[in-house]
């Protein structure tokens, strides 16, 4: 059973000031104010869902991915490599013993070491720059 959270996470300005003191609020909470949970790309059989954006628009949000589109600066091309392991994440170092994927990871696939240039949370997609 999945237990869901009632209280809704908010990316609207604070109530209160730094100094302690409270904001006196001029207008209600608004939709387009309401954030989510971060989606944490992990590494193992693809999986995607699917988001309804603001709009109509869709957002992919990438929970999983076990390849990676990589480009190669010295023959210009891109490749699609198996990822093995996650060795750096600039976002957050406990993401690297939890195998977390962001925009900026350094990554190990079969071809080399590689850094992430998407953000799989936000487009779905696993982008790479082959760095060694």
């Amino acid at each position: 059973m999945k237990t869901t959270n009632p209280m809704a996470i908010s990316q609207a300005r604070a109530k209160r000031k730094p100094t302690g003191g409270r904001y006196i609020s001029y207008r209600k909470k608004k939709q387009y104010e309401l954030g989510r949970e971060p989606s944490f790309t992990k590494l193992g059989k693809i999986k995607v869902n699917v988001i309804r954006g603001m709009g109509g628009n869709r957002k992919l949000r990438m929970l999983r991915a076990d390849t990676v589109n990589l480009f190669d600066p010295k023959s210009k091309s891109f490749k699609q490599a198996k990822i093995k392991t996650i060795t750096d994440n600039p976002a957050n170092r406990h993401f690297i013993r939890r195998n977390i994927m962001t925009k900026g990871s350094v990554i190990d696939t079969e071809l080399g070491k590689a850094r992430i240039t998407s953000r799989p949370g936000q487009d779905g997609i696993i982008n790479a720059v082959l760095i060694s």
